[in-house]
């Protein structure tokens, strides 16, 4: 359950938040579309995260705000964005997401960030063909393209809302360059790993 209340008053009035933000994007080209959203009813199965609410959602991809308004008309459904085709994400954990938001901010260039209740945070760039051999194998960065999706603000989980670290006008709606955010998630990734080996020495040491 969303800690929250979910009255049929409040359920309402959030379904008209994330049908105006579902349409805000539309308007700014970001091919947006409907997902599940955490059940209320006893007994269902526990709700483990926002799925697209149509099998073909693929298929039915469109940036027409009025056909997006009609989504958003009944449910308070999710608000996700596919990814590969304007927009791609790198998900990574919180550690790993504030010391690439702090590389970024040094470079004056921030990236859009999302953040969600379960500790994840999703870089927002263009769209790639493929992720830096370091990312991909580290374990640690999963990278969303082409058939894939990710929640936006302000999304429900089950203990929190999805929200933004840096939204996308502060960049003017210009998403970074995909190599640009990749470049700065190595280093935070190797900051990672530097700190980590500096642990290992001082318990030795310590030993």
């Amino acid at each position: 359950m969303l800690d929250t209340d979910w009255s049929d008053s409040w359920r309402g009035a959030f379904r008209i938040e994330l049908r105006a933000e579902a349409i805000g994007l539309a308007w700014h080209g970001w091919p947006v579309l409907p997902g599940t959203f955490p059940a209320t009813e006893a007994g269902t199965e526990a709700w483990s995260g926002p799925v697209p609410v149509h099998h073909d959602w693929a298929d039915r991809l469109t940036v027409d705000p009025h056909e997006i308004a009609q989504w958003w008309s009944g449910n308070p459904y999710s608000l996700l964005v596919a990814t590969g085709k304007v927009v791609d994400a790198v998900e990574v954990d919180v550690e790993l997401g504030k010391r690439a938001a702090r590389l970024l901010r040094a470079t004056g260039h921030p990236a859009p960030i999302v953040a969600t209740p379960d500790g994840r945070w999703l870089f927002l760039t263009t769209v790639a063909d493929n992720l830096p051999e370091k990312l991909a194998t580290s374990g640690e960065v999963r990278w969303h393209g082409e058939g894939s999706w990710v929640p936006l603000p302000p999304t429900p989980f089950q203990h929190g809302v999805v929200h933004w670290r840096v939204k996308p006008d502060v960049w003017g709606w210009r998403l970074p360059e995909a190599d640009v955010v990749h470049s700065v998630l190595t280093r935070a990734l190797d900051q990672n790993v530097g700190a980590d080996r500096s642990q290992l020495v001082a318990a030795a040491s310590a030993a």
